[in-house]
């Protein structure tokens, strides 16, 4: 994986704002699998040190690397554990990508969402961007995949990509088990599993 200084965005690399969270593991998932089967490569906050003193200017280096980034506003809520506050850093990093989109034109963001017309009232800034609607579900997230990166040449069909998540959602529940580990939100997971799933979408043919 790329460090983030290169001055031109990588078009293969896809920059994941999401929720890092049990309840969204299986959708994690299947945008790593997705991605992969597309032929291309997900990236995300989780390779920026949590320490590093610098964190924001690596981020926004890691964003600027990518040929593109998917902003997932479904869970922009009340956390559950006291004090409640909202998330702000899913939409935070979405502004980022505008900017960068708007002042560089090397650089496309997708916003996905799990119901319909609920950003037009979050996030008014956005209208006349058409959110992609998964429903809150893997299948959802692989369908919309492809309707976001449809000019993907060879691009698989959804069976294809079905039997590529559930491959990688077997590796993840075996390594899970493996590491005694409940969350799959690391650094070390996360390079783990976009490599298995890279290699799984290689040998389905999905890669090229």
């Amino acid at each position: 994986m790329a460090d983030g200084r290169s001055s031109r965005p990588n078009p293969k690399d896809v920059f994941l704002n999401v929720p890092f969270d049990r309840k969204y593991e299986p959708l994690y998932l299947a945008l790593i699998a997705g991605l992969s089967g597309l032929g291309l490569t997900p990236r995300c906050v989780l390779e920026v040190p949590a320490g590093a003193r610098n964190r924001l200017e690596r981020l926004f280096a890691l964003l600027r690397s990518c040929g593109a980034s998917l902003h997932d506003l479904s869970r922009v809520e009340l956390s559950l554990d006291a004090p409640r506050c909202p998330r702000f850093n899913m939409p935070f990093e979405l502004g980022l990508a505008a900017a960068l989109a708007f002042s560089q034109r090397q650089h496309q963001w997708f916003v996905f969402e799990s119901r319909p017309y609920r950003l037009q009232k979050s996030l008014s800034d956005v209208n006349g961007f058409d959110p992609y609607i998964h429903d809150g579900k893997p299948d959802g997230i692989l369908r919309e995949l492809t309707n976001a990166f449809v000019t993907v040449r060879s691009q698989p069909e959804l069976a294809a990509l079905r039997a590529l998540y559930q491959q990688l959602r077997k590796f993840a529940a075996a390594l899970k088990k493996r590491d005694h580990t409940d969350s799959l939100f690391t650094p070390r997971h996360f390079r783990i599993l976009v490599a298995t799933s890279q290699e799984a979408a290689a040998r389905l043919g999905l890669m090229r």
